[in-house]
């Protein structure tokens, strides 16, 4: 019986070039954004400038994290306490925690089986709120174009979430650039890897002036180069609080060479999701996620759902995986577990049952695709997942039952 030795949270090293200008930065002992030479330009002031330009936004700002963005994104915004703010049902905690952090409350808004937000329910909750967190949760991507027609006739401003879809587009256009911010994720599992670390894009001058002395410019803010003119500063620069939240040089360093090639890695990571889903094809009980032809996604995860399936059925479905060394998370399970918690397990956020929507996160298995796996390992990873679920299906022994048996 095949069993995968690889490892599921092993990223790929650090590109040189990155590790050689990380060594710079170290060597010069200059890691604070605003503590330059003269005639120097900060590593973090150049990552936000190629960013910018790699998105095509006029804006950009580099933050410590990508939970940070989205709350930062939210002051700027001038979400506070007591507002409300649409968002997913199906995200992770970081979302509601950001709405939670700035005294707001979340109003959470179905998915759909191809787990992106439900646009006939945000249709239905859109006169509770003005603000949306779009979350485009791991690199699924809704009919933007439609999400956007609705919002701007509700006067909804719409933050994107983009922590899974760094150099993903709807329509060929980038997630990002649809609402009025785009907030994205540097963290170890993210498409570029800092260990922590977060980008806000936008085109709004106030809202990016206000975001960059949210994030603790100290008047520095005429050293940033993808920033608002200074006259967006200067009603603003007295009134608004430092919540400091800045990037540092040195993991700007780290992610500029990254970027650079996030063209490649995005091909790489669809390649791997290929195999795995078309080894899954027609596998009995298991439902793929379909891709509109519209949706410009990149996979850095799968996700299959196992449909009106009995919770000791997937909990069999995981063991046996994990026997097999694939490892399954389900977002199903009463409770959390690592990153897979859902709406209702967010006791801060006060909901209200969605039994469509429960039925779709019940469901949802969740699997990591780092590029340390070869296409070789993510067929095998397939075929893995094909046999155990096929089995269980089948009503076969679980998975404690069988190793016994074979001892």
């Amino acid at each position: 019986m095949e069993r995968f030795t690889g490892s599921f949270t092993q990223q790929d090293p650090i590109p040189e070039a990155a590790i050689a200008a990380a060594l710079r930065v170290m060597q010069s002992g200059r890691l604070h954004r605003y503590n330059t030479a003269a005639g120097e330009v900060a590593e973090a002031a150049l990552l936000e400038e190629e960013f910018a330009a790699q998105t095509g936004a006029r804006y950009c700002l580099a933050v410590a994290s990508g939970g940070y963005a989205l709350a930062c994104a939210l002051r700027a915004y001038g979400v506070g306490p007591g507002d409300r703010v649409l968002t997913n049902a199906f995200t992770l905690a970081p979302v509601p925690g950001a709405i939670a952090s700035v005294g707001a409350v979340p109003v959470f808004v179905g998915v759909t089986e191809g787990l992106v937000i439900d646009l006939d329910d945000l249709a239905a909750k859109a006169g509770q709120a003005r603000v949306l967190i779009l979350s485009h949760m791991r690199g699924h991507i809704c009919d933007m174009a439609a999400l956007m027609r609705l919002c701007d006739a509700r006067g909804i401003t719409v933050i994107e979430d983009c922590a899974h879809t760094m150099g993903a587009a709807w329509q060929g256009r980038l997630t990002g650039r649809w609402g009025a911010m785009g907030c994205y994720s540097t963290q170890t599992y993210k498409h570029a890897n800092s260990g922590e670390g977060g980008l806000l894009i936008s085109d709004d001058a106030q809202a990016m002036a206000r975001a960059i002395l949210l994030s603790g410019s100290y008047m520095l803010y005429d050293r940033h180069r993808a920033a608002p003119p200074p006259e967006a500063f200067a009603d603003l620069r007295l009134v608004t609080p430092n919540i400091s939240g800045r990037m540092d040089n040195l993991r700007a360093a780290i992610l500029r060479p990254q970027l650079a090639d996030l063209a490649t890695q995005c091909a790489r990571w669809n390649a791997r999701y290929q195999v795995v889903d078309d080894g899954l094809a027609q596998t009995p009980g298991l439902t793929r996620i379909a891709r509109p032809e519209a949706e410009g996604f990149v996979a850095s995860s799968y996700q299959f759902l196992l449909l009106d399936w009995a919770p000791e059925a997937i909990r069999a479905v995981v063991a046996r995986c994990a026997a097999r060394g694939v490892e399954l998370k389900w977002f199903g399970a009463p409770d959390p577990v690592a990153f897979t918690s859902r709406y209702e397990n967010w006791a801060y956020a006060p909901s209200a049952p969605m039994p469509a929507s429960d039925r779709v996160l019940h469901a949802i298995l969740d699997m990591r695709l780092p590029l340390t796996f070869s296409l070789e390992d993510c067929a095998q990873i397939a075929r893995i997942i094909r046999a155990e679920v096929s089995a269980v299906f089948q009503g076969d022994l679980s998975a404690p039952e069988r190793q016994a048996r074979a001892d």
